[in-house]
């Protein structure tokens, strides 16, 4: 299999809801830091998801009956995009909105769906990932934590680790081992299973990085007991449906536009006439948003047409990491004092924010080094 990116033109739909979402980011993010703006997708805001579902921008994708509207991929795309560009706090519904509301409406069965689908549309149902652990980091087919068949459902132990705002989350999708233990299939025996992280035995402690958040955190789960119905799609299935998950959190804009807020901080604090050095730094990001622009476009109309790109999208995370993380980089590299305008405190927090969080955008969604695998696999290279 080869990785198809095809040229893609943006729904008329999709460009009709700009004016609109920017109008209420505008006023929104008002006022907001440019550094409290560059946390955007790590930024914990009830209220403002609330506000995002009652005019309809969150399941955007998923049926009327369920909360949804039935938009196209596209724009959803659209509103997703205008959010991180703006810096606007999205962690609250983030996950919920991207892969654990998905997931529910393939896999889920229907009083799940009916349920949790409406919560999660209109920004009240929050939802963490269950996936990396302990000793086992991206490598999923290592992972320990077990679900064993109980009267009504299941016991659950083990501990999770690197799991997004799980402090704040009302439940957990979980990939766990409900079946032997790996033999010469490693990706056999796997489930999920959406866990209510107020259940008995749940103890969840948040990870504090070196920018001082605390938004990633380990989790440990001691004979915490799941109902059947909880479980999601088919006991056995579960590797196949993560690496579907996959898909939808490896591809969006989010992969390369954490650090969109300190390039638009550099370009309003630039004097008249800046060096080469800026003026060719920022050439090259410009050029390569729009290359990673169009290839995310590419995966989001692939799962519009209903296929999995596990290989695309796995190509737009590690590029898409490496250039968000080289942005902060590049910029401190290239830091002259002759070269900014008097007013840059802003530009200077920003810069130091990102400087200091960057190296946590190719941990999440996958390592650099699983990535790599999976195009490797994907292109018949190993």
């Amino acid at each position: 299999m080869t990785p198809n990116f095809p040229p893609i033109r943006t729904a008329p739909a999709a460009a009709g809801l700009r004016a609109e979402l920017r109008a209420f980011f505008a006023s929104s993010v008002k006022g907001m830091t440019p550094a409290r703006r560059a946390r955007s997708w790590s930024g914990w805001d009830e209220e403002f998801s609330r506000a995002l579902g009652q005019r309809g921008w969150i399941g955007m994708t998923w049926p009327e009956e369920l909360g949804g509207r039935g938009a196209s991929q596209l724009e959803r795309y659209a509103v997703v995009e205008e959010l991180l560009a703006a810096g606007a706090p999205v962690a609250a519904h983030w996950i919920a909105d991207r892969q654990s509301g998905a997931l529910l409406l393939r896999y889920g069965n229907e009083a799940l769906k009916a349920d949790m689908l409406p919560r999660i549309a209109a920004g009240e149902l929050y939802f963490c990932i269950g996936m990396s652990e302990p000793g086992a980091g991206s490598d999923l087919a290592s992972l320990r934590t077990r679900a064993t068949a109980t009267e009504g459902g299941w016991r659950v132990n083990g501990s999770k680790i690197w799991t997004t705002h799980a402090q704040h989350c009302h439940y957990m999708i979980a990939l766990v081992r409900t079946g032997a233990d790996a033999g010469d299939d490693r990706h056999a025996g796997f489930s999920q299973l959406v866990i209510e992280l107020a259940s008995p035995g749940v103890t969840v402690r948040p990870i504090e990085d070196q920018t001082g958040d605390a938004h990633f955190c380990e989790i440990f789960l001691d004979d915490v007991f799941v109902p059947a119905e909880q479980l999601l799609g088919q006991e056995g299935e579960g590797w196949n449906q993560v690496t579907a998950e996959l898909a939808l959190e490896r591809s969006g804009p989010e992969r390369f536009l954490s650090s969109h807020v300190l390039i638009e901080q550099l370009l309003a604090t630039l004097c008249d006439q800046p060096g080469n050095t800026l003026t060719a730094l920022t050439g090259a990001w410009a050029a390569e948003l729009w290359t990673l622009r169009q290839m995310s476009l590419a995966v989001a109309a692939k799962l519009e047409s209903g296929e999995n790109p596990m290989i695309e999208a796995s190509i737009v995370k590690d590029l898409g990491a490496r250039f968000e993380q080289s942005v902060p980089r590049d910029l401190q590299a290239a830091y002259d004092d002759d070269a900014w305008g008097h007013d840059d405190g802003d530009l200077r927090e920003t810069l130091s924010y990102l400087t200091a969080a960057s190296p946590s955008f190719s941990l999440r969604g996958g390592t650099r080094e699983i990535l790599r695998g999976i195009i490797a696999r994907g292109l018949g290279l190993r």
